[in-house]
């Protein structure tokens, strides 16, 4: 049967995307309605990982619900553990210390190094090009020795503590740290020369998944994903938090550079020049940190902030990290919710899908860079 523009119409197809398809970064399911090999619908279908990692928060004290925020996004449980702490102590108006904030600092970018490697190497995995993700690894396995260092483990870190953090980082480990990015800075030039213009990696991503600033703003976009489309917006310039507006450094924003602004190409850049920005930060908080104590001693274990309620946003890897949290003056939270980055940003994938090619939706996906621990909580 043929249309009145002059195209044969075919039946439309529903095909199940995982929910263990290795593109979807996790158990994520997506249902494609498709006419042909055109995408007419991409909706996502979540919950697979749901663990009621905000009804714990209420069940526990405020130091003992740190762990559970590892878990969320585990390719950034860094800026997890620091960001539920900077909520409780300005919920509790707990001060932290000089050294410790700087720490914070500058783990908190080591480990935005560290997740946006992921992205970077596991998006070249997608896109059919392997030696990425060996190259990637190699340096997140620096970074991660630098974590085993300062507290003893490499994913799940469980670092932050409310007042500071858990162990004062070393001579050692500040060592470590200007070690990697001196090397990183000349390794970045290999990344581009591997992927970023690749003719193939351009061709898969140049004006696929097009999403413009307005409707990044609409659907509570935030991170990579908002910057990628135009909008020059950080939460660490925009609302500055700890110490952030102690360093310079600048927003990427996407540019349109390979295709159109907003595409995926311009989603991966932004991650890309991103872990450049976090190297000068981290480079400054090194040589600005000063000597004292790495954690308030006059904290107390057993925390009890007075009646109130804080929302406390950070920027995360992935966007804008959030905690609500309630207190009556308990040592355990009333309400705890968490406003997740890549949950929001999932939520765009019909919006950004539609009338692309099957072939897009892993592109797609892929530039959205979800951590599904995190969506579904």
């Amino acid at each position: 049967m043929m249309t009145e523009s002059g195209y044969l119409k075919t039946d439309e197809m529903l095909i199940n995307m995982g929910p263990q398809h290795p593109s979807t970064h996790g158990v994520l399911r997506l249902i494609i309605r498709t006419d042909g090999e055109v995408v007419r619908a991409a909706t996502p279908f979540i919950g697979y990982l749901h663990r009621c990692k905000e009804k714990y928060g209420e069940a526990l004290t405020y130091p003992q619900y740190i762990p559970y925020t590892d878990r969320m996004d585990y390719l950034a449980a860094m800026s997890n553990n620091f960001a539920f702490c900077w909520a409780v102590e300005k919920l509790g108006g707990i001060a932290s210390t000089e050294r410790a904030e700087y720490i914070r600092v500058a783990v908190n970018e080591l480990q935005r190094i560290a997740s946006h490697l992921v992205a970077f190497g596991t998006y070249g995995l997608d896109l059919g090009a392997f030696t990425p993700f060996v190259y990637a690894f190699r340096e997140r396995e620096r970074i991660l020795d630098i974590f085993e260092r300062i507290c003893g483990a490499r994913l799940t870190c469980s670092y932050g503590r409310i007042g500071g953090v858990m162990r004062d980082m070393d001579d050692t480990a500040i060592a470590m740290a200007r070690s990697f990015i001196d090397d990183f800075d000349s390794k970045w030039d290999d990344y581009n020369a591997l992927l970023s213009n690749n003719a193939i990696f351009v061709k898969r991503t140049a004006n696929v998944g097009v999403m413009t600033a307005e409707q990044a703003v609409a659907w509570g976009c935030t991170g990579p994903m908002l910057r990628g489309s135009g909008a020059a917006y950080d939460i660490r310039k925009a609302e500055p938090y700890s110490i952030y507006d102690r360093f310079e450094f600048d927003v990427p924003t996407g540019r349109g550079l390979m295709g159109t602004v907003g595409d995926c190409w311009d989603r991966y850049w932004v991650r890309m020049v991103e872990m450049k920005q976090s190297s000068r930060i981290i480079r400054q908080a090194l040589d600005q940190m000063p000597q004292g104590l790495f954690r308030n001693p006059k904290v107390s274990r057993i925390i009890k902030p007075p009646y109130g309620e804080v929302y406390f946003r950070a920027e995360n890897p992935r966007g804008e990290l959030a905690f609500y949290i309630v207190s009556t003056g308990d040592k355990k939270p009333y309400r705890l919710r968490v406003r997740g980055p890549s949950f929001c940003n999932l939520s765009v994938m019909n919006e950004i899908s539609k009338d692309s090619l099957i072939a897009d939706i892993v592109a797609i996906v892929g530039s959205i860079d979800i951590v599904l621990g995190e969506v579904d909580r």
